[in-house]
């Protein structure tokens, strides 16, 4: 069965495991604030993906949207009627925005409640079963809708597996532990590299050689450990030519104002989320260990 697939917007994984890490599990509860990320979300396509067909499902349109209903990811098999990606869409945007199943308002209807479909005229609403919340700890992260599937209660059957098995899989990553070991760190550094991530942080072995863009994260914050070099560091003021690179990232070609930080080797400095950054200068090889806390 062929499949189109469509990534709307690219934001970080939610999970990269690095073979030589050598992890195990202690604790039965971690409190989260988690962000649904493009290969998240992709990874909840292809679950529902992999459900439908293991279900005789005869086609499919899937949609991942964020927690503000946006969409992230849609993918649709061959065979999907040509609307079905809109209703998915929208089955999936009514989920999350609603924080409620999609079968809750169509049963709703059905038992005669019809004021319920005067809600188009103040939010995106449909009605239809087929949408239902992500959610990670108790937390609404996002939403799937599934349409074109055998039946509405399939399309609710194959969301709702999808959107728990993926909250099963990521609970399962943030209690993992996971040790790196020091000439992985190392290797890591001569390469800007990624050495672990879950869907609530990210830790990064970093290395820059030259200033680059002004920046603001609107959900994550930013801890340096400098371990070598300096660099003239800005933060606060106003991003110049500010740009959205992605829903939770802007960028621009500088900062006008701000407080300068003048960064060298063993400084330790936190960039809370939504505070604009700027390394404005750098004395290379600037080497720095960087942990990304995510906030909703």
């Amino acid at each position: 069965m062929k499949k189109y697939a469509l990534i709307i917007s690219a934001l970080l994984p939610t999970l990269v495991t690095t073979d030589s890490a050598r992890a195990q599990s202690k604790p039965d509860y971690i409190a989260v604030h988690a962000t649904l990320t493009s290969e998240g979300a992709k990874a909840v396509a292809t679950t529902a993906i992999e459900y439908a067909r293991t279900r005789n499902a005869p086609g499919a349109a899937i949609a991942i949207v964020d927690a503000g209903g946006v969409p992230v990811y849609l993918e649709r098999l061959d065979g999907t009627f040509q609307n079905a990606s809109n209703i998915s869409i929208g089955k999936a945007r009514t989920a999350v925005l609603f924080g409620k199943p999609t079968r809750v308002f169509e049963e709703t209807i059905n038992k005669g409640r019809y004021a319920m479909l005067a809600l188009p005229e103040i939010a995106p609403f449909t009605p239809l079963m087929g949408g239902v919340p992500i959610e990670l700890n108790g937390q609404i992260i996002g939403a799937i809708g599934v349409s074109g599937a055998a039946s509405a209660a399939q399309d609710d059957e194959i969301a709702s597996a999808a959107a728990a098995e993926f909250a099963k899989q990521q609970l399962a990553s943030m209690t993992q532990v996971t040790h790196i070991p020091a000439a992985q760190v190392k290797d890591g550094y001569q390469q800007d590299v990624t050495l672990t991530r879950t869907a609530a942080y990210r830790v990064n072995a970093s290395r820059r050689t030259s200033p680059g863009e002004a920046e603001i994260h609107l959900r994550d914050t930013d801890i340096f450990y400098v371990q070598q070099g300096s660099a003239e560091f800005i933060t606060g003021g106003e991003v110049v030519a500010p740009r959205s690179t992605s829903n939770v990232e802007i960028r621009g070609s500088e900062i006008k104002g701000g407080e300068v930080h003048l960064l060298k080797a063993g400084d330790v400095i936190t960039i809370p989320n939504g505070v604009p950054h700027w390394f404005k200068s750098v004395k290379a090889p600037f080497i720095y260990f960087v942990v990304k806390s995510t906030s909703p």
